[in-house]
């Protein structure tokens, strides 16, 4: 298999999310690429099986039932703070949590729903490789959620600061927290 000599090595992959179909899918199309798969459904679990052996490369789900999941990606980086390779998904994805996540350690950052071509490849780029730039600039509406999102992330998530700093009302603030990403 080419996509094997991709991978290293090493090829113990962490997977850490909250949704059991998408853990499975995920998990089965990454096994088919090559890679020793590890599952787990809450950040403790993760945790635990860092712990147990520390990957070289993981995927994990930033907001999941018991916390956040990028207490796993500093874990992590903590056991392998040079060979490991993780990435983000999030459905509630924004610049400021991309940004804090990779200062973290991840080296990559994907907005669900990410397929397991987009994940393979992300796990895989050679360090310095470039992304190509999408095919669709962000939405006015989308640039304002970024804004809000960084606001909020640097008012370390307190809504009435955030809506005090951006002249708005803190109910309105949260309709908007509350509401996915536009597109």
């Amino acid at each position: 298999m080419e996509e094997d000599s991709e991978i290293g090595p090493d090829r113990s992959l962490l997977i850490v999310d909250d949704d059991k179909a998408f853990l499975q899918r995920l998990a089965r199309a990454m096994e088919s690429r090559g890679f020793e798969v590890v599952a787990s459904e809450t950040v403790a679990d993760g945790l635990a099986e860092v712990r147990k052996a520390a990957p070289a490369y993981a995927v994990v789900d930033m907001r999941l039932g018991d916390g956040n999941g990028l207490d796993v990606i500093e874990a992590i980086r903590a056991r392998r703070p040079d060979d490991s390779r993780a990435i983000v998904l999030t459905g509630y994805g924004n610049i400021a949590t991309a940004v804090h996540a990779v200062k973290l350690g991840a080296v990559d950052y994907l907005a669900k729903p990410a397929d397991a071509d987009e994940i393979f490849a992300a796990l895989t780029a050679q360090p310095g490789e470039k992304v190509a730039p999408p095919e669709n600039p962000m939405s006015a509406d989308r640039v304002r959620w970024e804004h809000i999102q960084r606001v909020f992330e640097m008012c370390d998530r307190n809504v009435s600061e955030t809506a005090r700093r951006l002249n708005m009302h803190r109910r309105t603030l949260q309709r908007i927290l509350a509401k996915r990403a536009p597109r």
